[in-house]
């Protein structure tokens, strides 16, 4: 079961699978207007949650706290 972006806390840990793509991230913090900056746990890239989400949803959509 997929959790919604309303309850990211930062300094948790998720991961996002979405197109085939897994992205784990921590959150860094909360930039308004329902967006998030995130650190990637893999290559410690700082990107925006808007980027990962940019292309939609697909079938496979799943977020979840690890």
């Amino acid at each position: 079961m997929s959790i919604s972006p309303d309850v990211f806390r930062t300094g948790k840990k998720y991961r996002l699978r979405n197109f085939d793509e897994v992205c784990e991230f921590s959150v860094e913090s909360f930039i308004g207007k329902d967006d998030y900056k995130l650190k990637d746990l893999n290559t410690l890239e700082v990107m925006l949650f808007s980027d990962l989400t940019r292309y939609g949803r697909g079938k496979d959509y799943l977020l979840e706290e690890i």
